[in-house]
């Protein structure tokens, strides 16, 4: 898992697009490529699927992880509003002609969501916490995915295209086998 976030930021840094830029602005891209590693980690973390973890550990650690992913995305929305302004705020009313704009603002926004859903857990029920976050951390994947997609920059298109993949099949399947293994242990079925 090292190994293959660390491939990613090791293309990140070499990129030929950070030779002319500011120092604000390579902090606030690093912090999207950071936020599309993490969003590969999450689904591991909730599912308890990356080895060495207890269960219990796992949790705890998809916690911190979803902190260190919603402050990434806000270093990098910051970021690029400082080098920026216009364009930024032109995303956020969702009135920028270009495309990855509105993926990304959409995956902001489904993050913030499904954190202050987690900060207000033990007021819902555990089927319904489960569905909207597994709901929107959905979204939060794939429009981020396309998001990072759409955009020419930092990231080479294929180690960016793998590590899209890979986030969306790992949420993808987080998402479905606790869904499995509950029909499967439904009332009348063997």
């Amino acid at each position: 898992m090292l190994l293959t976030l660390g491939v990613h930021l090791g293309f990140a840094a070499s990129s030929e697009y950070l030779a002319w830029r500011d120092p604000i602005y390579i902090s606030a891209g690093f912090a999207g490529v950071i936020a599309l590693c993490l969003l590969l980690v999450q689904p591991l973390l909730a599912a308890g699927w990356l080895p060495g973890l207890h269960v219990l550990r796992s949790r705890r650690a998809h916690r911190v992880v979803g902190t260190a992913l919603v402050v990434s995305v806000i270093v990098h929305v910051t970021g690029l509003w400082i080098t920026s302004p216009p364009d930024i705020e032109d995303a956020l009313l969702l009135l920028s002609p270009t495309p990855f704009s509105v993926w990304g603002v959409a995956a902001m926004w489904a993050l913030f969501a499904a954190a202050l859903l987690a900060a207000v857990r033990r007021r819902l029920s555990p089927r319904t916490w489960r569905l909207a976050h597994t709901s929107l951390a959905s979204v939060v994947v794939f429009g981020g995915a396309v998001h990072a997609m759409l955009i020419e920059g930092t990231m080479e298109p294929i180690s960016k295209a793998v590590l899209c993949a890979l986030a969306a099949i790992a949420t993808a399947v987080a998402a479905v086998v606790p869904w499995l293994r509950a029909r499967r242990r439904a009332p009348g079925r063997r």
